[in-house]
């Protein structure tokens, strides 16, 4: 069986083809960091205008790449939600129309359902169940996982997603979108020390997240220091900011796994790749006594082998897509 996956669900559009046995044939991104650098931040209305212009040539290149065609799809998945709806409406309506011309199965994947199982694309692979932090510029969520199918919340961001407090923090030292990457740069030439950066615990019995306030505690500093006619220190504010936010990550994913009495711990989404928070989680996760397991850093950023992957569990549980089936702009699962 093959399944060609599609992903939109805001600035990237990607296309994959991937067997049910985990093997990725191909997976293509085409990024619109450059149109959306010089807003510093995400523009949807030209975001999905993107989307159409490149959802055909980066369809076709993943199947080009995997060196098969249209005649050697078993099924379509795509994903249905949550994102911007221009852009998941452009990726959806796209995989709909090419299995109702095709006559394939289609599924609807929700993105989140993406990251929490984008672990088990590569070796070794944790078994069920297992507590799942995702984190992305979108979402912030701490998860149960049972089985394919089955994932229950156990916290989440109250504002700010941790990686939209990043592009944030970026847009106020001045160091351009996408924000993540650079701090992350930086903050390895800085003290993560230097600054004593708020941490919110939001409560002892609390699995859920803010960083507002970290964020408007990082604006102050930063106002501070250009009153004072000195700029801030841009790397030491880069890693103690970037500290804060970990802190707090793995505190959390740690009580999660405490409290669900899972001894495996899955990470997932864009700010997964971020180097500092892999080794910190997995220093953490080795002191405590659980396994770590995270995807690769291109399996952690949008991409469509693992809405592959989840539409493929999806199509053995039956739940195809309707033909009238719309995109969603808010997860049930967050």
């Amino acid at each position: 069986m093959l399944i060609l996956a599609i992903e939109s669900s805001c600035d990237d559009t990607a296309a994959a083809v991937l067997e049910p046995e985990r093997r990725i044939r191909s997976s293509v991104v085409s990024s619109q960091n450059e149109i959306h650098a010089r807003f510093g931040g995400i523009v949807p209305e030209l975001a999905s205008r993107r989307h159409i212009e490149m959802i055909r040539p980066v369809v076709d290149e993943a199947l080009a790449q995997a060196s098969v065609d249209l005649d050697d799809i078993d099924l379509i998945a795509a994903t249905q939600g949550p994102g911007l709806v221009g852009s998941l409406l452009v990726g959806f309506t796209f995989a709909k129309a090419l299995a109702l011309v095709r006559n394939l199965p289609c599924v609807g994947v929700d993105h989140m359902a993406g990251h929490l199982l984008s672990c088990l694309l590569e070796d070794p692979q944790p078994a069920f169940p297992y507590t799942a932090l995702i984190v992305s510029g979108g979402n912030t969520s701490l998860f149960a996982v049972d089985d394919p199918l089955t994932f229950t919340r156990l916290g989440r961001t109250r504002d700010d997603a941790a990686g939209e407090a990043f592009d944030k923090v970026a847009k106020l030292l001045g160091l351009g979108y996408p924000g993540g990457p650079v701090i992350s740069r930086l903050a390895a030439e800085g003290d993560p020390m230097a600054i004593s950066f708020p941490r919110a615990r939001l409560g002892p019995d609390s699995l859920d997240f803010s960083f507002s306030g970290l964020k408007t505690s990082v604006a102050a500093h930063i106002d501070s220091c250009r009153r004072q006619d000195a700029g801030p220190d841009v790397a030491d504010v880069c890693a103690s900011f970037q500290e804060a936010v970990i802190d707090v990550l793995a505190d959390k994913t740690l009580a999660a796994a405490e409290r669900t009495g899972h001894r495996r711990v899955v990470m997932g989404g864009g700010v997964a790749a971020n180097p500092r928070l892999r080794t910190v989680l997995a220093e953490r996760c080795a002191e405590g006594g659980f396994e770590m397991f995270m995807p690769a850093p291109a399996l952690c950023t949008d991409n469509a082998a693992m809405i592959g992957l989840a539409g493929y569990y999806r199509f053995l549980g039956g739940h195809l897509a309707e033909a009238d089936a719309d995109a969603y702009s808010r997860s049930p699962l967050n």
